[in-house]
Parts: structure tokens; sequence; C-alpha cells
């Protein structure tokens, strides 16, 4: 079980910069069947030194420069980790520069020159400085890179980055070419001292600049080399801008690109057999394989996924179980009215709606349509209210699985009402030549109803409110109407010198928005007698009217009616007084016998007279050899004649029952 070094390890080779470099594996121990995962952590040494991308460097600055400012080093390089990599910088010794140590989101160190006391050409020309990299070891390493600097005379006027820091973001595995991001800078100077070059700056790393070119015109950053996110997430780029004066101003920006991770490690499956052959008698639940699935990728790119197939088990669902819509009459054909909702949890097929209207009624289908992809119902009609008030319907969700689930959805459809219906006078009618004439009598007081204008609106509500108003009249003073009844009324007593003839003309309007309205003619004759009117109508009426007779004509039917009611009702008279003397006769053969076999009772329905109320009837029980009998008078909705004598003359009221007169004979005991 001791696990052993087979060959030299060197961390740098294996990891890299990446900390902590560690060595996976995995172990199975049988009988019993145990795996073990383990991992070799290997720990950086000291020994590697620090290492300058060259043994000099070259720095031209103005005698011009202000204290405070600051220059970029180029920067060492240690590819040992942790307390063994770079630590800090040393500056020699020297009246004019301090060194300042920086250090990079990645923990790396970087070194800057700050001026702290002005530059005099005149006094010295050039500077030798020595800038020391030491790492954390124990001893430490270091090395060594001499600065030259020469002093210039001044350029006015140094670039100007219009920002500090830059950040970018880039998928790895971008083409090489990719921009990634445009630095900009100026300088006010002219001519030369105002021409900026763009470069990266002496610290910049070398495989930062393997990785990423820089244009030295346009400062367009690209993408050079290939960007592994497994290896460097976020690179800190240092760039500068330089013009081309004699002594060359300097500015300084930075920019940070951010490696975004994408899905380009597949995922490696170690299979690891411990168990073959397996035996034909193998117990459930033997263990036969370990597999190890392991992916570079970061975040969900790293997830293995395990698909689970969708089963239709899930019906559609409306977001209601039923809609009631409400649209107005008149219409436009074709609109939607209405929009189904319904969702499906399941996946793919089994979650694809379609709608279907049922045809429970085969109108429906005539007049309303739906969608059958999204559910919206249209009206493919115009509707009237005042034809039909409410539609139901009900609206079918299937999905397509296999066998389809489905669900119902009852839909009303209510037609609001619209001002689109004038009054209608039924009473004068409108649409005849005939005049109609109401008659007063001179003398009659005023609040005397003479005639009553009746109309009708189709509409439905307060459309359908008609008020009354007297438009036009031969005395305005005479007659007034009711607002909301149409009954004319006489305002004021009628006197012996108002006009005999009065025209009306009644305005009807309803309540609707927009307001519609009629118009009717009531004549009105002031007279004591029908035959002054009626000679008032025979001067008013027309002389090429062809049915200026009509008047007569109905007199004439009238009395014939009457005359023809008359004659019918004395036959009638004549023939029960007939039938009266039949009997009377047959009464006056009969005397003789004293007791007689009661025989059987006759029922006769008296004819109702015209001061009866109608809800009562008489009926009379006679006997065969009857002298006097009764005549029962029935209160309405009695069940039967056949009760109590007594208590029917006891419930009968004055006046409304009478006495048949006979000759007295023995009356049936009530056992026979």
């Amino acid at each position: 079980g001791s696990l052993l070094v087979s060959e030299r390890i060197d961390r740098e080779e294996l990891c890299g910069a990446l900390s902590p470099c560690s060595l996976s594996f995995e172990i199975v121990v049988e009988n019993p069947l145990e795996l073990y995962s383990g991992a070799v952590e290997i720990q950086d040494i000291n020994d590697n030194d620090p290492v300058f991308p060259s043994s000099q460097a070259k720095l031209e600055i103005s005698e011009s420069v202000a204290a405070g400012a600051r220059f970029p080093l180029e920067s060492a390089q240690d590819p040992d980790v942790g307390i063994n990599s770079l630590q800090t910088y040393q500056l020699s010794a020297n009246p004019h520069f301090a060194l300042d140590v920086q250090t990079r989101v990645d923990g790396s160190k970087y070194a800057e020159l700050v001026l702290e006391k002005e530059l005099d050409r005149e006094e010295q020309r050039e500077l030798h400085l020595v800038l020391t990299a030491l790492d954390g070891g124990s001893p430490p390493r270091s090395a060594h890179v001499q600065i030259h600097i020469d002093v210039v005379d001044a350029n006015d006027n140094a670039p100007v980055f219009n920002q500090s820091t830059y950040k970018a973001s880039v998928r790895e595995n971008t083409p090489s070419g990719t921009l990634v991001a445009r630095i900009s800078a100026y300088d006010l100077d002219d001519g030369p001292n105002g021409d900026i070059v763009y470069s990266f700056s002496s610290h910049t790393p070398a495989k930062v600049r393997e990785l990423f070119a820089l244009d030295s015109a346009t400062g367009e950053l690209r993408v050079k080399g290939q960007l592994d996110y497994e290896e460097t997430k976020l690179y800190e780029i240092y760039l500068q801008a330089k013009d081309k004066g004699a002594v060359p101003g300097v500015a300084h920006c930075k920019v940070l690109v951010e490696v975004v991770d994408v899905n380009d490690n597949t995922p490696e499956v170690t299979v690891t057999s411990v168990y073959s052959p397996v035996p034909e008698d193998a117990a459930p639940g033997t263990v036969i394989a370990l597999l190890s699935v392991t992916d570079l990728d970061s975040h969900d790119n790293g997830l293995i996924l395990v698909q689970v197939s969708d089963v239709n088990d899930n019906a559609p669902k409306s977001s209601q179980d039923s809609y009631d819509v409400y649209v107005l009459e008149n219409n436009v054909p074709g609109i939607p009215i209405l929009n189904v909702s319904a969702t499906d949890p399941d996946l793919g097929r089994n979650a694809h709606l379609s709608y279907t209207l049922l045809q429970g009624d085969p109108t429906v289908g005539h007049i309303f349509s739906i969608n059958r992809e999204n559910g919206t119902l249209y009206l493919l009609t115009s509707l009237d209210h005042e034809d039909q008030v409410e539609f139901s319907m009900m609206v079918q969700v299937q999905d397509g699985g296999s066998p389809p689930l489905a669900t119902n959805v009852s839909v009303s459809v209510f037609v609001t009402d619209l001002n689109d219906n004038a009054p209608t006078v039924l009473y004068p009618h409108p649409n005849t030549t005939t005049t109609y004439t109401d008659v007063v009598a001179p003398g009659t007081p005023a609040g005397h109803m003479v005639t009553k204008v009746v109309a009708v609106d189709a509409d439905a509500g307060y459309n359908a409110w008609i008020s009354y108003t007297l438009l036009q009249a031969t005395d305005p003073s005479l007659f007034s109407v009711g607002l909301h009844n149409g009954e004319i009324f006489t305002a004021r007593q009628l006197q012996e010198d108002d006009a005999p003839q009065h025209t009306l003309v009644i305005l009807l309007k309803d309540h609707g928005e927009p307001v519609l309205s009629a118009s009717a003619t009531v004549s009105i004759s002031v007279a004591e007698m029908v035959k002054e009117v009626l000679t008032d109508l025979t001067d008013v009426a027309p002389a090429n009217d062809p049915r200026r007779h009509v008047t007569f004509y109905l007199i004439l039917a009238v009395i014939l009616v009457s005359a023809a009611f008359f004659i019918t009702m004395l036959s009638v008279g004549i023939f029960k007084c007939y039938k009266w003397r039949q009997s009377r006769e047959l009464f006056n053969s009969s005397r003789s016998t004293l007791y007689r076999t009661p025989g059987p009772f006759h029922h006769i329905d008296a004819v109702r007279g015209g001061l009866t109320p109608p809800n009562f009837y008489h009926q009379v029980y006679l006997t065969t050899d009857s002298h006097q009998s009764d005549l029962l008078c029935k209160k309405p909705f009695t069940s039967s004649p056949l009760g109590s004598r007594q208590s029917t003359m006891r419930n009968g009221e004055p006046g409304l029952y009478h006495q048949i007169v006979g000759t007295a004979t023995q009356l049936p005991t009530p056992a026979e």
C-alpha cells in the first residue's frame, strides 16, 4: 500500500503558476470492495532565481519632468510560487529616484521609479541605477538589471489617456485577431511632439506579450495566442502611450481582460473493472465496475447532466375555468374578443396545445371561430342585442401527447346594447292615412285624461326609457302630456271659445347616447256627441280619399251585428219558454202519484248573467218530482257542489242566488 515516486517531480513543469499543485489518484481495495480517492500536493521549493527580460534598461527623462512622476520598470519573473516567488525590488541609492513596489491582482509584484528630486541636464546628463529583484526563499534568490537614465531637454506636453483603467472580457478559444479593447490617448503638442505611439509597458510579462498584440498606431489590443480559462482567468496588461518628441512624453494605463469559460472540455470517464467475468449467480447489487467522471470546465460547463424523458402525465390547465366576455352589438366582423390561455408543464410535443371550439350549438360555429394555435376567439359576424343577448360555448384545449389529454373551458359571450333603435309609436299608428280622433266634451275640467300615446323601444335598459314632450299644439295651454307615460291631460278647463279641433305633435325620445326620437300626431275634437265628431271628420277628410265612407260602413256594420244579436237572444228566450212549458205539463201529469222513486239528479248550469262576476256560476239540482229546489251559488274554485246544501247556501253571497218555486213534494232522504 505504499505510494512511491517513480521519477523526479518538477512542480513548475507540472502546474506552472497554478497553486496549489496537486495530482489526483484513486485506489481500489478488493475484498471487501472499497474505493478511495486521493491527491498528492506538490510543494514548491525555492529552486528558481528571478529573471529579468534583459540585463539592461534604458530610460530617457526630460529635465522638465516634475517631482512625483512615475516610470514603470521591467518586471522580473520567478516560476516558483507562494513565498518562493518574487516578493520585492530594491533600488541602488541615489538622490533623485525612489522605488515603489506594487502588487497586481494575481499577487505578482512590479516596480516603478518615482522622481523625488527634479533633474538638471546641465548638472548631470545621465544616471546609472541598479534594480534588484528578490524572492522570499531562505536564503533568498535575486536578479539584477542595470538602469541607464538619459536626462534630455523638455517636451512641453505628455500624452494623456482618456481613462486610466480599461476592462474587457473575451471567451477562451477566441480566434487570433479578435479585438479585445481599444485604448486612446491624446497629446496637445503639434508635429512629432503630438504623434502618439502605443506599446506594452516595460514590466508587462512575456506571457502576456505572447497572447496579446497591440497596434502601435491605433491602440487596438487583439488576441494573438490561445487563451485558456482553465490556465488563467484574468490578465492585467500595462500599456503606455509615448509621443515622438526629442524627449518623448509617456502616459500609462492598465487593461483588465477577463477570460470567459466555454464548454471546450469533454467529460472524461474512467472505467475501472473490478469484477469480470460476472458469475451468473451474482447477487443483485453486486458492484461490477466503478465509473469516475471529471470535467475541466467550470460551473455549469463542468456538470454531468442526466436527461429525464417526459411522459404526457399532465393535462392542459387554463388560467380560468370560465370566461365572461362582453361585446357591443353592431360590431365589426372578424375582431378578436378573447384569448383563452392555458399551460402544460410537460415538454416538447406533450406540451404543444391546440384549441378547438366544440359545436354544441350549430349556430355558434357560424358566428365564432378560434385560432387553433394560440386560442384567440374571433367574432365572424355582427351581433344584434335585440336578436340574441347571450351565447354559450365550450373551448377544448388539447395537448399533442399520445394519448392526448384535454381540458374544457366554458365561454359566455354577452351582447351589450347600443342605442340603435328609435322609439316606435303603436298608437296612434303613424303609417296609415286613417285619422284617429279623440273626443272631449266642452267644459271638461283640468286634469282629465283625454288619450294616451303608446310607444315601445326595441333597445334595453336606459336606452329604452322613453320620455314624452309636447312639441307642437293648436293651443299649447289646453293640453299637457305625461313625461314618462305619454298620457294626454287637459291642462285647464275647456271653454266655449276654444277651437273645436286640436292637433298635437308629441315628441318621443329615448335616453340613449346618442338620443333617438320619433313623433306622434294626435287629433282631439271638442264635441258633445259622436255625430258632431263624425261631421267634423267628414269635413276634414280629403276630397280625393277613396276610403272617405269607411265610417259609414263601420256604423252600418255595428247596427247589423246588434240586430243579429237581438234576434238571437229573442230566439233563445222563446226556446227556453217552450221547454219550460213542456216541463210544466210533465209535472202536472205526475201530481197524482204521492210517492215515487226519485230519479237521477239532473245537473243544469245556469247561464252567466252580465252582472254576475266571471268567477261565479249557478248550478240547479232538480229531482223528477221536485216542487221546490235550491239554486246553489258556488264560490270560486270550490271542488264539488255535492256537499252540504246548508253549507252551500251559507257560503253564497246575497244577491247571487235565486229560488226556483215549484210544487212541494217529498224530497229523498240523504241516505237515498
